[in-house]
């Protein structure tokens, strides 16, 4: 609600031309929602907004806005427009964007950015994707250990307004080693002529330049940090990692996540902004390979097609066994992707994982196998023969399939392929099958078919 009065007042602002109150507005809004608030404008309005702010608020808002609209912003401003906003962004920021640009925009872009921002740009540029090095930011406050604290805090004053944070500084020697960390509080509470060596935090926790930022997430969850340093195989500090950039982080992993449990190949583009023929090609590979593995199901059907014949009674129950081993196993599956996407589960622990759905899978295959007999024989009229081969199958049906659903993901972790894959499209399919083949085998068993 408080966003449409804004908008509204925006607007009106902007179509009666009163572009200096305009600017005095905006300036006393957060920057996070100026940028949702030009979303909601046609280009030629939002290029007309950004104009108008001051420019170190444009930079600012220009992190905020979604990569299609950056891309119409920079190819619309001059060149000199364009090098200070690249300027002015924090170096990660700029080579998120930069990563998304046309070759000659990038090309243009660093010939016109400024050396010291051109240098930090390329230094995140030549890290791998979704490496820690590709999204930590250069921008920091590094500390020598022989300074006194007034020094530091100095030194803080001078370069800390173009850092990410200022909460915790870095201590290096002359190598740039990382010697520890100190935190703004404790040189504000420390006397002037206090050493920094003496009063740093020597146990750093420290990432990897190469580490995968799926990774990188996981630790900032573990030591519950708003910043962390970044460091070569040298131990060399490079840059940092804030808090904000992993929510980002969680927030792309989470969805492509969903996406491969969905049988889908993961898309960078919002779901509104991927046109028909772009999510046929996403969606189109896992729906063919799933087709052809069906047809597993279609020979035993065909197999057992006289035994249907002769008792055609157990056909209705066949959607319920498959449909119920299906859902059995994706929960399996879902909690141990789950677990090994948050590192609580690892390959040494598949005999626990087994030994815990195996009972799991016994109690509520016990559980489903009496209230299917009991409806079977009440609600369905049915003989005590047929209901013990529909009961009996959905047991088995129902341990088979939490065992797979337990078992696939950790196996394809172990070679290397990312568990979601393993998620319930391709677990229903396996565990179609093995319904099938559980079931006939007990009616023939059972009813001599």
């Amino acid at each position: 609600m408080e966003q449409m009065k804004e908008l509204e007042e925006l607007v009106e602002l902007l179509d009666t031309k009163q572009y200096t109150k305009l600017r005095q507005y905006l300036a006393e809004l957060n920057e996070a929602d100026i940028a949702a608030l030009m979303e909601e404008l046609e280009e030629e309005d939002m290029l007309k907004v950004f104009r108008i702010l001051p420019k170190d608020l444009a930079a600012d808002v220009f992190s905020y806005l979604d990569v299609d609209n950056q891309q119409m912003i920079i190819t619309s401003l001059s060149d000199r427009e364009a090098a200070s906003i690249i300027n002015n962004l924090m170096a990660d920021d700029a080579a998120d964007l930069l990563e998304e640009m046309p070759a000659n925009v990038v090309k243009k872009l660093l010939a016109n950015a400024n050396p010291e921002a051109r240098r930090d740009i390329n230094h995140l540029l030549r890290y791998p994707e979704d490496s820690a090095g590709s999204i930590m930011t250069v921008e920091f406050v590094d500390l020598k250990e022989n300074l006194t604290v007034a020094q530091a805090i100095e030194r803080i004053r001078k370069v800390g307004v173009d850092s990410e944070t200022i909460n915790i500084c870095y201590v290096l020697d002359a190598q740039r080693k990382l010697l520890g960390t100190v935190a703004l509080r404790y040189l504000l509470l420390s006397e002037n002529d206090e050493i920094i060596g003496d009063i740093m935090h020597e146990n750093v926790i420290s990432i990897n330049t190469l580490m995968d930022q799926e990774e990188v997430a996981r630790q900032f969850k573990k030591y519950d940090f708003t910043a962390m340093p970044v460091v070569d195989n040298e131990n060399r500090l490079v840059g940092i990692i804030t808090v904000d950039d992993i929510v980002d982080i969680l927030e792309e992993e989470n969805t492509e996540d969903m996406e491969k449990m969905a049988a889908i190949v993961p898309s960078d583009k919002p779901y509104m902004k991927t046109g028909v023929w772009e999510t046929f090609q996403k969606r189109i590979p896992w729906l063919l390979l799933l087709m052809v593995t069906s047809v597993f199901t279609q020979a035993i059907l065909t197999s057992f097609e006289d035994a249907l014949s002769v008792c055609a009674v157990l056909t209705p129950f066949i959607p319920m066994l498959m449909g119920t081993g299906g859902n059995a196993g994706g929960q399996a599956s879902v909690t141990v992707i789950r677990g090994l996407s948050l590192g609580e589960i690892e390959y040494r622990d598949v005999p626990r994982i087994i030994w815990k759905e195996v009972r799991v899978a016994i109690i509520c295959g016990v559980c489903l196998g009496i209230a299917n007999f009991a409806k079977v024989l009440l609600f369905d009229h049915l003989g005590m023969m047929v209901a013990l081969v529909i009961s009996l199958s959905l047991v088995a049906v129902v341990f088979l399939a939490m065992i797979v659903g337990c078992i696939l993901p950790v196996g394809a972790k172990r070679i290397g392929l990312d568990p979601a894959v393993m998620a319930s499209p391709f677990i229903t399919t396996i565990v179609d099958a093995l319904s099938l083949l559980v079931y006939f085998q007990f009616a023939a068993m059972i009813l001599k078919i």
